[in-house]
């Protein structure tokens, strides 16, 4: 009976962690020889354990990854693709995050720029930072809505909010006027505050081209390009491999 009502009480207070395993270790007689303070700091590491699970759960659910199991650890180095490894190694702690710089991943399609830059939000989820995946032609599309309801700011400081964005399909066509001024925007709030990871098919060199206004391709590209790792992928897709496995 004094069993049940702990339980319950440890429901109440909502240390759900603790609940779930006070009843599995009163049972485990490997615990029996245990001092009070010994199954009580059990109960509390099983509560701190249970508790980081969930918000990992959350990080990864409110990141919307496009792929959601790409990981660091998976990553193949076989393919010839000019894929540094060294620099891979660099990105798989989170330094770099910690210090702000941005990710560039540019190259053809299907040569897997979207899946590294969902590997490297997977790793900075599970370190516990926020990470968003957005598409950037549906983004911009977004924020076109959010003018006409209202909500354009608050759009914009939710993102600058994010410590992981990731922006895909970069630059697939020419920006609009509007679209511009958002992306200045974006990039302007995130700039030594956060990290962007981009993933496109246009290189660096011809973003000033693809963003449209000479005076505000200077301004992101400053912001985005001279603190980023830029990683160039080439050669042939990696669909027809990944397939085969």
């Amino acid at each position: 009976m004094l069993d049940e009502t702990t339980f319950n009480i440890l429901n109440a207070l909502k240390l759900f962690g603790m609940a779930k395993s006070f009843g599995e270790r009163l049972t485990d007689p490997k615990h029996a020889e245990l001092d009070h303070a010994e199954f009580v700091g059990l109960l509390v590491q099983d509560e701190k354990t249970y508790r980081e699970n969930q918000r990992l759960r959350r990080l990864l659910k409110n990141a919307k990854l496009r792929f959601p199991n790409a990981c660091l650890e998976d990553v193949n180095y076989r393919h010839p693709r000019g894929l540094p490894k060294p620099v891979m190694h660099e990105l798989g702690s989170t330094r770099w995050i910690e210090a702000h710089r941005n990710v560039i991943f540019s190259g053809p399609t299907g040569i897997g720029k979207s899946w590294l830059a969902c590997a490297l939000g997977n790793l900075a989820a599970r370190a516990g930072f926020t990470v968003v995946y957005h598409r950037a032609p549906r983004l911009f599309e977004s924020l076109k809505q959010s003018n006409g309801d209202g909500t354009h700011l608050k759009a914009l400081g939710r993102l600058a909010k994010v410590q992981i964005i990731i922006l895909d399909d970069f630059l697939i066509s020419p920006l609009a006027a509007a679209e511009r001024k958002d992306l200045l925007e974006i990039i302007e709030d995130r700039y030594q505050a956060a990290s962007t990871i981009i993933a496109g098919q246009c290189p660096t060199k011809t973003w000033h081209q693809a963003i449209g206004d000479p005076t505000l391709a200077d301004a992101i590209c400053d912001r985005l390009v001279h603190n980023a790792y830029k990683i160039e992928l080439k050669g042939p897709s990696v669909r027809p491999e990944d397939a085969k496995e």
